[in-house]
């Protein structure tokens, strides 16, 4: 991917979700959320402070996140279907 995001923007790909409830039932496409989880494929620099340094973001490439459901921008980078969204609407790292 040839894509470097600026300031404290990430690119996340959304990771798919089990199909399927705990009961047994298959899900449609047409009636699935999409997911809520992804992995950070690409990350900006970090945000520029008011006294001009740049602070680092918190997340890094390969992290798996939780960002909210009308969080970023979606796109389409080399035929991937990316979310581009800013450190910011991520709510938290997966361990």
């Amino acid at each position: 991917m040839q894509f470097r995001p600026l300031h404290d923007r990430v690119v996340v790909k959304r990771l798919e979700e089990e199909q399927k409830t705990k009961g047994g039932i298959i899900i449609p496409d047409s009636a699935a959320e999409k997911p809520q989880t992804g992995e950070i494929v690409a990350a900006g620099p970090g945000a520029r402070g008011e006294d001009g340094k740049v602070q680092a973001l918190d997340v890094k490439v390969g992290d798996k996140v939780v960002f909210g459901k009308w969080s970023g921008t979606e796109v389409k980078i080399d035929d991937q279907e990316l979310l581009i969204m800013k450190e910011s609407d991520i709510m938290g790292v997966l361990g």
